[in-house]
């Protein structure tokens, strides 16, 4: 699986790589958007969404069908909670983001990758994707395996 661990760059890139945020999300400008229980201030690089994508949204009101959703999670219980009905919101080749914070952060979290893959697998996703989204965030990408996407 493709990470990217290297150090922070300026200009709304996080991580290692030197590639902008919305890249690395694999954001485009047709795309649905939605972000939902992000952390303000909001991550460098995720401020520039809003111009960014077609539609972008801060919950998953009404009955659209998102190409890109970042979910925003500290505490297990609350990803468990929220996971099934992003996923339920995904178009078939999209991609739900889960973003918990880095054990380096300081941030107290019970959010691990190994549990939101475990969460994640358990709701038939699997994850093809891991990036730094900032010094505190980290976040696994999780699809509909081809086989099952219609």
């Amino acid at each position: 699986m493709p990470t990217d661990d290297s150090p922070r760059q300026g200009g709304g890139q996080a991580g290692y790589s030197g590639t902008p945020l919305l890249k690395k999300l694999g954001v485009k400008a047709e795309h649905h958007v939605a972000m939902l229980a992000a952390p303000e201030p909001l991550p460098e690089g995720l401020d520039a969404l809003q111009g960014a994508c077609s539609q972008l949204s801060r919950s998953l009101r009404g009955s659209a069908r998102f190409d890109v959703i970042v979910l925003f999670a500290d505490r297990l219980a609350e990803l468990r909670r929220r996971f099934s009905s992003a996923a339920a919101r995904l178009q078939p080749a999209g991609g739900l983001w889960i973003a918990w914070p880095k054990r380096s952060s300081g941030v107290a979290t019970d959010v691990t990758e190994d549990r939101v893959r475990e969460v994640a697998l358990a709701e038939g996703l699997v994850d093809n994707k891991v990036c730094a989204i900032d010094a505190i965030w980290s976040g696994l990408r999780c699809v509909i395996p081809v086989a099952n996407r219609r």
